[in-house]
């Protein structure tokens, strides 16, 4: 099992300009992100302050953050990069110095 780092950023062309329009959709999203952490597949979940966009750091098979990702197309966008720990990136060093 892997853990991955995505930066999410929710499409502009697609956020409602009614602030009840826009809030609603917001509850719909957190709570989409809150059904996420309880199945344990999102660890953390942030949004920037100020900004439509945010990460999210979670841990699972590259298939499964495929499929978790994608119940939130269209309305927002990914970034994911794989993230190594101290312990692998200790291991990788080691290797080096053979």
């Amino acid at each position: 099992m892997g853990k991955y780092l995505l930066l999410w950023e929710v499409d502009p062309t697609r956020t409602p300009e009614d602030a009840m329009e826009r809030g609603a959709a917001w509850e719909l999203l957190i709570a989409m992100v809150k059904e996420d952490i309880k199945k344990g597949m999102v660890k953390e979940w942030g949004a920037f302050v100020g900004e439509i966009n945010g990460y999210l750091v979670a841990e699972g098979s590259e298939v499964e953050i495929g499929n978790m990702v994608q119940q939130y197309v269209p309305f927002v966008t990914f970034k994911v990069r794989a993230a190594a720990s101290v312990s692998q990136i200790d291991e990788m060093v080691k290797v080096m110095q053979q």
